[in-house]
């Protein structure tokens, strides 16, 4: 008579399938932890230059943040003057501004009417008496434009500027075109710079990393060419030196960070004593949870993808003689 099959038998099997394969990993991660730890020296070298190498662009985007909140957001400062035609009345120049309100490009439009701007040079020129003989205003109302976060290129400022000369309204646009296209090319330059530094960067910590793990490889010769003698595969053999490659990643992750907010303290109250002698409450920033967290994970997965092109090229590489 056969015998019937037990659904609850294979599902254990399964299970404890899995269950092995996990605990595998768990082995070699802590296998790979342990390794570290009997080398400390080395170790240590290793994950300093990796944390130091990740620290640097890090920095360098910590210091383009402190820039922005600094000036109060580069938004912010880029604004325009339209000049309406003598004649224009105020009424005439809100509509204007409401009409220009919802148009896309634009954040904010103020109004300066022709009796605040007289009022306003009345009071910090210094000629108010002579102002006084003025029987009617010069001075035309005015509207101070605000782009938006999303036009704050020198072109796209410089189009919306020519769509706002050709209203009839208008007598004259000024705009420092020069100063806002010196303003973006600094912008520019320092954000491809913190790009640049961190490709660099990170591809020397892929070079320190493979380099370490073959090292660590070509050491182990012997050991490897025996466990491949018994069956052992490529990808059983690489799992351990994978782990390794985190664990540096990692280590050095957490020791970059720790140098950036390290490095921010030691500025902190420097920064606000300066501030305060300025009249400004501004306060360094530090690095957020989120951008810790991925400092961290861009070491481990460097560490790991590393670890994975060295291994993977000279394990192929390393056949056992018979």
């Amino acid at each position: 008579m056969a015998r019937s099959k037990n659904p609850r038998a294979g599902k254990i099997g399964i299970q404890g399938r899995i269950l092995g394969y996990l605990l595998r990993h768990v082995q070699n991660l802590l296998g790979a932890l342990g390794g570290l730890c009997r080398q400390p020296l080395a170790s240590l070298m290793t994950v300093s230059v990796i944390g130091i190498a990740l620290s640097m662009p890090a920095g360098l985007h910590l210091m383009v943040e402190n820039g922005r909140a600094l000036s109060g957001g580069w938004e912010s400062t880029l604004e325009w003057s339209v000049y309406l035609k003598p004649g224009v009345s105020e009424r005439r120049a809100q509509t204007l501004a409401d009409e220009l309100q919802g148009q896309p490009g634009i954040e904010k439009v103020t109004v300066i009417t022709a009796d605040q701007a007289l009022e306003e040079f009345r009071t910090g020129s210094g000629f108010g008496e002579a102002l006084e003989l003025l029987t009617d205003n010069p001075l035309p109302n005015v509207l101070v434009v605000q782009p938006s976060a999303d036009s704050e290129s020198a072109g796209q400022t410089t189009r919306l500027a020519d769509e706002l000369k050709k209203l009839g309204d208008v007598d004259l646009v000024q705009l420092d075109t020069a100063w806002v296209q010196r303003f973006h090319a600094i912008l520019d330059t320092v954000r491809r710079a913190v790009t640049l530094a961190s490709a660099v960067l990170a591809l020397g910590v892929l070079l320190i990393v493979g380099n370490t793990i073959r090292l660590d490889i070509l050491n182990r010769r012997q050991e490897i060419e025996v466990a491949k003698l018994v069956g052992a595969s490529d990808a059983f053999i690489r799992r351990p030196f994978l782990y390794l490659g985190l664990w540096y990643g990692v280590g050095g992750g957490i020791l970059a960070v720790a140098l950036v907010q390290l490095v921010g303290l030691l500025l902190r109250e420097p920064v606000s004593r300066v501030a305060g002698l300025y009249g400004s409450d501004y306060r360094l920033l530090s690095l957020a949870a989120d951008e810790a967290g991925l400092l961290l994970f861009a070491g481990a997965f460097l560490g790991w993808l590393g670890s994975w092109i060295a291994a993977s090229r000279h394990l192929r590489d390393m056949d056992p003689e018979f």
